[in-house]
């Protein structure tokens, strides 16, 4: 098999057409500029997005045939609300939505065989899914699949902002307590959201046949730390170059046995904020976007899209033509990372869940609730509620419940899910510890809590350490040392022989 080799940093080499790296990397450069518009993306990058696809298409027809097999199996589910409803991820929206923009969808990826153990990854383009709403999907499951048990089943949301609000999720978010006909429609979304997500997960268990299983990294950079720290201390949202972030694409592709791509998974770490608050519609937001057009170019194949740790970045540019220009460099990555050298995987060896609990900072006394009534109307409503709680009798949280999970493939190939939405660092420096070449990081996976900052972020305070908790409806910030108890989890559900080829 013959090809050229260039390297990308970090993340490894990787296989061109012939030509000169550096000239290529510029010729990306010069397009992203192009790309101000939608109008931009559909007339430079569908093109190129052909290109790569067809080198993929000639590398695929090189694969030899003793390479092994899993049974993967596909399948999607229109998750569209019917409207009115409300939308979460912004509380400046002063009404429900009318309008959907673009569909939004459910995906699902199953690997390997009922012998095997198989595993199921899900993705929903949703704001966030709840402890309970995964929960019923893994039970419902394992009720037809005895052998897939919880640790082998992970549900992702896409977190994006213009979607419906959730049923247990960021449960102050509008800080006001909704009407009560707004308030049925987001829990009859949610009932029929879970029997989806139940529905697909089985689908793609019985959609399951033979494929090959690949992956590798790219790296695109849309996304923005948006953390301005001024003299050690976050003073607010600006773009932030230089600021911690999770450039990585990477890319699991699954290939039938003739050669077609049957899924593509890609992950990338970045919050689906491409629209903003003005933005009442229903739209998938770049994550969408991308998935869309990764299957167009892939007829037939299911396309999922997770979340990484980018909770602390921002997409650059924003705004609804925007839209086409994040996801169209998804897209882009994708094809070019399916036209070189992907390395096979096999089923998962090894998965592993684990619920840990993160303990608050501190307990707030009645007095300083009681004084936050007089605060802005989010802190305001939050402590009403937590004053509520205790003149029910019922004690405040002290901790927040918090999922880890992790598969591995073989030996030397992890993909890691945290709960919440995560900062860039616990990614960084996951890889540093464990290997930026083998190991994935999922974020928003299973439970979304509320924000989980760093170290580094609780010392230098603002939205993502202490005032999102008032959303999340938690009554203070995290203990200090909740990055080194979520790492520590981390090594501990991988198996000794992965830890063992760990750069430390």
């Amino acid at each position: 098999m013959t090809a050229f080799t260039c390297a990308l940093g970090v993340h490894g080499p990787r296989r061109l057409r012939v030509g000169s790296c550096s000239k290529h990397a510029s010729k990306l450069a010069a397009d992203r500029k192009s790309q101000v518009d939608g109008r931009g993306v559909l007339r430079l990058a569908l093109p190129r997005l052909f290109r790569w696809a067809v080198l993929g298409l000639l590398f695929l027809s090189t694969l030899g045939a003793a390479e092994p097999t899993v049974a993967v199996g596909v399948a999607r589910s229109d998750i569209t609300p019917e409207l009115p409803i409300r939308l979460s991820g912004y509380q400046s929206r002063p009404d429900e939505a009318t309008r959907v923009q673009m569909p939004m969808t459910a995906r699902a990826l199953a690997i390997g065989s009922d012998a095997a153990g198989p595993v199921v990854l899900i993705t929903a383009e949703v704001i966030a899914v709840s402890e309970v709403v995964s929960e019923a999907v893994a039970t419902a499951v394992r009720a037809k699949y005895p052998a897939i048990t919880r640790e082998r089943i992970a549900v992702c949301a896409t977190h994006q902002h213009t979607g419906p609000a959730i049923a247990g999720t960021i449960p102050f978010m509008f800080s006001r307590d909704l009407p009560v006909d707004e308030q049925a429609r987001i829990e009859r979304y949610t009932a029929k959201l879970q029997e989806k997500l139940i529905a697909v997960a089985l689908a793609a268990l019985a959609d399951r046949k033979p494929a090959r299983l690949a992956w590798a990294q790219g790296k695109t950079d849309f996304a923005v730390n948006r953390r301005l720290i001024v003299d050690g201390k976050h003073t607010g949202y600006k773009a932030t170059p230089g600021g911690p972030v999770d450039h990585a694409l990477p890319v699991l592709r699954a290939v039938d046995e003739q050669g077609g791509v049957r899924a593509v998974l890609v992950n990338y770490a970045c919050h689906c904020t491409t629209l903003k608050g003005g933005d009442n519609y229903v739209h998938p937001d770049w994550a969408g976007e991308a998935a869309k057009r990764i299957e167009g170019t892939n007829g037939g194949a299911v396309a999922l899209v997770a979340i990484g740790c980018g909770a602390d970045s921002d997409p650059q540019p924003r705004g609804l033509p925007a839209v086409a220009t994040n996801g169209g460099a998804v897209a882009e990555e994708v094809a070019r990372v399916m036209a070189g050298e992907m390395r096979a995987v096999g089923q998962v060896t090894h998965a592993a869940f684990r619920r840990i609990e993160l303990p608050l900072g501190r307990m707030v006394p009645r007095e300083e609730l009681e004084a936050r009534l007089k605060g802005k109307p989010n802190i305001a409503y939050a402590a009403a509620q937590f004053l509520r709680q205790l003149d029910a009798g019922k004690p405040l949280p002290a901790a927040v419940p918090y999922p880890v999970q992790a598969w591995v493939f073989g030996g030397d190939f992890a993909m890691v899910f945290l709960g919440g939405e995560v900062v860039a660092e616990y990614a960084l420096r996951l890889k540093r510890e464990l290997g930026v070449s083998r190991l994935w990081v999922n974020a928003y996976a299973n439970h979304v809590p509320c924000y989980i900052p760093s170290r580094q972020v609780l010392q230098e305070g603002g939205y993502e350490a202490d005032h999102a908790m008032d959303y999340y409806g938690w009554p203070t910030r995290l203990a200090e040392d909740t990055e080194d108890r979520i790492v520590r989890t981390v090594h501990d559900v991988l198996p000794a022989n992965f830890l063992k080829g760990s750069p430390r």
